[in-house]
């Protein structure tokens, strides 16, 4: 595969999000004390989307919060020399709460074990979810999600990308696939 290829439209990533909303609306027993925290950087987007979409189809939004696990990783020193730390916004106490966490892609369940422990730092949580919009499967932790937009299995050397609007400089949310990168 020399270039990127789209596996999911803006329409069917609409629909993906709407349909975890729905999952998540079932689930969610306890909106006063149930959080979603994105995760930095595509979470944090996702999560804002499933927010939205909570409050049109349910009424009732679900209180948010960002976290970056840049300090937390296992592979920090093989993603950049100086990586950029951006901060965490965690603006209520996590204890005793359930917490959906939101990433873009589970792939081998170490980002999720990073976010895990940076959420740990700011208390306990009765319960810990997770929702991504691809899960690839390759995991080396048993680590799954709760809510997943679709599986897509793939070859390690293949690469999903999440796009977002906001920080991808595409007119579209959308799902690629590409071959890594030598």
């Amino acid at each position: 595969m020399d270039k990127e290829k789209i596996l999911i439209n803006s329409s069917e990533m609409y629909a993906i999000i709407e349909r975890m909303t729905f999952q998540i609306i079932e689930k969610v027993i306890d909106y006063d004390n149930t959080y979603i925290v994105g995760i930095r950087r595509r979470g944090e987007y996702i999560a804002n989307r499933i927010i939205d979409s909570i409050s049109r189809n349910n009424k009732k939004p679900l209180k948010s919060g960002v976290l970056d696990i840049t300090l937390y990783r296992d592979d920090l020193s093989e993603i950049a020399n100086m990586p950029e730390v951006k901060s965490s916004n965690i603006g209520f106490d996590v204890n005793g709460k359930t917490i959906i966490l939101v990433d873009d892609v589970l792939f081998t369940g170490r980002t999720v074990r990073s976010a895990i422990d940076a959420l740990l730092d700011y208390g306990r949580p009765s319960k810990i979810m997770l929702a991504v919009i691809v899960d690839r499967g390759h995991k080396e932790l048993p680590i799954h999600a709760d809510f997943t937009g679709k599986h897509i299995p793939t070859r390690k050397s293949e690469v999903i990308h999440v796009k977002v609007k906001e920080i991808d400089n595409v007119d579209d949310d959308c799902v690629t696939i590409s071959d890594r990168e030598a």
